[in-house]
C-alpha cells in the first residue's frame, strides 16, 4: 500500500488508532486483537487503516490468514508499547490511590536499600493510612515540576539548595565480617590488609567519589605502598557491604549505612580509631508546594526522629554552620 507523502497528516495520532495497532501488532491477528478490544474486526480495519494513512506507510504486511509487522510496523512498536504500558500503569496508581493520602520520595539505591527501607515498617505500622513510594535513582529530581514530594540527597553543603535540612554526616571506616576476621589471616595493624581482599566502588577513583578509596585511607594512615592480595569492585555501596558481610574481603564503608550492621555484630571495624571523615553529608529536601500536606510533614518528623538516632549511634557532632536546623 503506498502512501502519498503530500498527504500526510500532521494532526497528533489517536490513541485508540495506537491501541488498535498495539493489538494487532501483539496477536499479529484482526480476530484475536477485537476480541480483547471488545470492537468489531471491521472496527480494528479501519483504526489500522486511519494509522497508516497518518503516518504515510504500511504496518502490517496482509496475508490470506495472518499479517506480518513491516519494518516501519516494528519500529513503531517498539516505541507503543512501553508508552502504554507507562500510561496504563499510571491509570491504575491513580485509581488505587484516590482518596488515599501517599508520600512519593527520591533517593539513591544504596542509601534506599541499606538505611531507609530497613526503618519504614515503624512508619508504616504507626501510620497505616498513608502509602509511600520510593523511587530509587541516582538522577536528581527537580521537585518543583514533578510528582515527588521530597528527597533524600548524598552531597556536600555547597550542592544542596538553602532550605535543605542536615540528618547527618558521614565518616568512612574499615569493616569485616567477624567470620572472616576470626578465621582469616591476622588483622592487628595496617600493613595487614595486604593479605586480605579488598572491596571498593569501581569508579571511584574517576569520579567526585575519591575519599571511598583504600588509597586515600593508606595515605592517611601512613601505609601508601601497600598492596592487596587482590581487589573486588562494585557499583553500588550496598554491594561492597553485602560483600563484606558473607565474607569476601574488608572494605570501606560509609559508617551511616552499616550503623546497624556494626551495632548487631554483623560487621565489625578492625581499626575503629582510623575512621576518616567524608566530605559528604545526607540531606532531606522537602519540595515546596508539598510541605503544608499534613502526610508529607508526618513522614518528614519520623525522618528526622530516625535521623537523629542515626547521628547518636555513629556520635556525629555536626558543625552548625553546615546545616539549615537539626532536632
Amino acid at each position: 500500500m503506498l502512501h502519498s507523502q503530500t498527504h500526510l497528516r500532521s494532526r497528533p495520532i489517536s490513541a485508540g488508532q495506537l491501541r488498535a495497532f498495539e493489538a494487532v501488532a501483539r496477536h499479529l491477528n484482526f480476530r484475536a486483537a477485537s476480541e480483547e478490544l471488545a470492537l468489531t474486526q471491521s472496527a480494528v480495519s479501519r483504526q489500522i487503516q486511519g494509522l497508516e494513512d497518518d503516518v504515510g506507510v504500511s504496518l502490517f504486511h496482509r496475508h490470506t490468514r495472518a499479517v506480518e509487522l513491516t519494518s516501519a510496523g516494528g519500529v513503531l512498536l517498539r516505541a507503543v508499547s512501553p508508552s502504554l504500558d507507562r500510561i496504563d500503569g499510571a491509570v491504575r496508581q491513580i485509581r488505587q490511590s484516590a482518596g488515599r493520602k501517599s508520600v512519593a520520595l527520591t533517593t539513591f539505591a544504596s542509601f534506599a536499600s541499606m538505611w531507609l527501607i530497613p526503618r519504614l515498617e515503624v512508619f508504616q505500622r504507626d501510620n497505616p493510612d498513608i502509602d509511600i513510594r520510593i523511587d530509587a535513582s541516582d538522577v536528581a529530581v527537580d521537585l518543583d515540576i514533578s510528582d515527588i514530594d521530597l528527597a533524600l540527597r548524598y552531597a556536600p553543603a555547597s550542592h544542596v539548595p538553602p532550605h535543605a535540612i542536615r540528618l547527618f554526616g558521614e565518616q568512612i571506616t574499615a569493616v569485616i565480617s567477624p567470620w572472616l576476621l576470626k578465621s582469616g589471616p591476622r588483622l592487628k595493624k595496617p600493613d595487614d590488609l595486604a593479605n586480605f581482599t579488598l572491596i571498593e566502588a569501581g569508579d571511584a577513583h574517576h569520579t567526585h567519589l575519591e575519599w571511598l578509596t583504600w588509597r586515600r585511607w593508606f595515605d592517611e594512615h601512613a601505609t601508601p605502598k601497600l598492596e592487596a592480595k587482590r581487589w573486588l569492585y562494585f557499583n553500588y555501596a550496598y554491594q561492597m557491604v553485602q560483600a563484606a558481610l558473607t565474607g569476601q574481603g574488608v572494605v570501606l564503608a560509609r559508617l551511616p549505612l552499616i550503623a546497624e550492621s556494626l551495632a548487631s555484630g554483623d560487621l565489625v571495624e578492625p581499626f575503629p580509631n582510623m575512621r576518616m571523615d567524608s566530605p559528604m553529608a545526607y540531606w532531606l529536601v522537602i519540595g515546596q508546594r508539598n510541605m503544608a500536606r499534613p502526610e508529607v510533614a508526618a513522614f518528614c518528623e519520623w525522618l528526622r526522629a530516625q535521623a537523629k538516632l542515626t547521628r547518636e549511634a555513629i556520635g556525629d557532632v555536626p558543625d552548625p554552620d553546615t546545616l539549615d536546623s537539626l532536632d
